[in-house]
């Protein structure tokens, strides 16, 4: 498959039949009120590289078609699979349902090290991400079957949205493309 360079995706769709021979991975990316356009467009591009399923756009938060959003998005929100969803609990609840795992990535008592990951993550899997403010509502942590974050070793105590949901993306992706040897 043919890969394009950014200057040629904001400008230009990939024809269908390209489209059509993406393997999609079973990752899902749940936006919770994500504000920042240069995050949601970013986890745009990030849902791409991955080939995710599906983004589901939760909230109060910009959705496309935006001029802010594709500028980061490089095009990616014209072509990768999303869904605008009022309330996060009712996208992550569909995906449940569905027998996805919902792991969110945050700070918080009960969270695991990404680095656990390799060992819990199991497909189909939903990767939830919270505003850049206030995290992902509490609603959703408490039906989370796995809630992980990154280690802070300096003076910040937090990552950016779409760097955070990148480590743990492609963590997962390990058992993805390498599986996990069997004991």
């Amino acid at each position: 498959m043919k890969k394009l360079n950014a200057k040629i995706l904001r400008k230009k769709k990939p024809a269908e039949d390209i489209l059509k021979k993406i393997k999609r991975t079973p990752i899902y990316f749940v936006l919770d009120e994500v504000l920042d356009t240069y995050n949601i467009g970013s986890l745009f591009r990030l849902a791409d590289a991955v080939a995710a399923k599906k983004v589901f756009l939760c909230g109060n938060m910009e959705y496309p078609p935006s001029s802010r959003i594709h500028k980061a998005a490089v095009g990616t929100e014209n072509w990768v699979p999303w869904e605008k969803v009022e309330k996060t609990i009712d996208a992550v609840n569909k995906l449940k349902n569905e027998g996805v795992q919902v792991i969110v990535v945050e700070q918080s008592p009960k969270s695991i090290s990404y680095k656990e990951l390799n060992s819990r993550a199991k497909f189909p899997c939903a990767i939830v991400v919270g505003n850049e403010s206030f995290g992902v509502k509490g609603e959703v942590l408490n039906i989370a079957d796995i809630i992980v974050e990154l280690p802070m070793l300096g003076i910040n105590k937090s990552f950016n949205v779409w760097g955070t949901a990148a480590v743990v993306a492609y963590k997962i992706l390990e058992n993805w493309i390498i599986p996990p040897k069997q004991p």
